[in-house]
């Protein structure tokens, strides 16, 4: 199946398919995969866009290359901005620098959280920064014993701009979420996965076996299911509970009358493996 599929061009990053689990790599070690100053915004977007058009996709999977998941915002570039000339996504007036965020970084949170299929961070290295909030912006998180995450903008005297405030409380609560943003202090994996902010930890060797085999285990539902399952869960956020349920209610009218759904019951009666077309 993954043959048929036509993947994505990217610049900085490497994206792979197999069993409807994409894989996404990024691939700027030299930089520690910062998301400024890279082409990795771009990538991360463009394959958000794509997941949500391409059917035979039902998991993706977020790992970086290298020592870490991803450092952030550059630093370096952030010491080299230039109030003048404007240069970088950090140079500029208050207005140009405002403009550059809405048009730049924040344009991750949006795609991320319309992604229709569920996101597996798996979480290699030093997550730091945007790094960070973007392993908070995925459904489920397995970190290695080497990751290291931290909401550390305050530490450079500036704010959490890609909108990690806003994901973070609602993985963890209002208090603990204030504690790790207003003391910019770094967690290891251990205290992540106490948290509540990782699923699972990890040796480090492995990692992507571990991610894979979750993914899979999802991959192997009923894609349609699987799509409007993630739309539940992300929509009982923010529903009173009669809506959520007139929601639930024709999203269930919908599966029932899926070729999946029938073929799911049949195998059950027939003591079968499953097979889904995704109709």
């Amino acid at each position: 199946m993954s043959d048929n599929v036509k993947l994505p061009a990217l610049t900085d990053s490497e994206l792979s398919l197999s069993n409807r689990v994409a894989t996404l790599t990024f691939r700027r070690h030299d930089v520690r995969n910062a998301l400024t100053g890279t082409a990795l915004i771009e990538d991360i977007i463009c394959v958000a866009e794509w997941v949500n058009r391409t059917p035979e996709v039902s998991v993706l999977i977020l790992t970086g290359d290298g020592s870490a998941f991803s450092a952030g915002g550059n630093i370096k570039e952030m010491s080299e901005r230039d109030s003048i000339h404007k240069q970088g996504a950090f140079g500029g007036d208050v207005y140009t620098v405002q403009e550059k965020y809405r048009l730049g970084i924040q344009r991750i949170p949006l795609a991320m959280n319309a992604i229709d299929i569920p996101v597996i961070a798996a979480i290699n290295g030093p997550a730091i920064g945007a790094g960070f909030d973007l392993t908070c912006m995925c459904d489920l998180r397995i970190g290695s014993t080497k990751a290291l995450l931290g909401e550390t903008f305050v530490n450079l005297g500036i704010i959490p701009g890609d909108g990690g405030a806003w994901f973070l409380q609602r993985l963890i609560g209002y208090q603990k979420a204030a504690e790790l943003t207003l003391t910019g202090r770094m967690i290891s994996a251990d205290e992540a996965k106490t948290l509540g902010i990782l699923l699972e930890v990890v040796e480090h060797e492995q990692l992507m076996d571990r991610a894979m085999e979750l993914a899979q285990r999802i991959a192997d539902k009923p894609p349609q299911a699987l799509r409007m399952t993630k739309r539940l869960l992300k929509s009982a956020q923010k529903m009173e509970l009669p809506e959520f349920l007139e929601q639930c209610a024709l999203m269930q009218g919908i599966c029932h009358n899926t070729e999946d759904h029938i073929e799911a019951v049949n195998a059950f009666i027939e003591k079968r493996t499953p097979s889904y077309q995704g109709k």
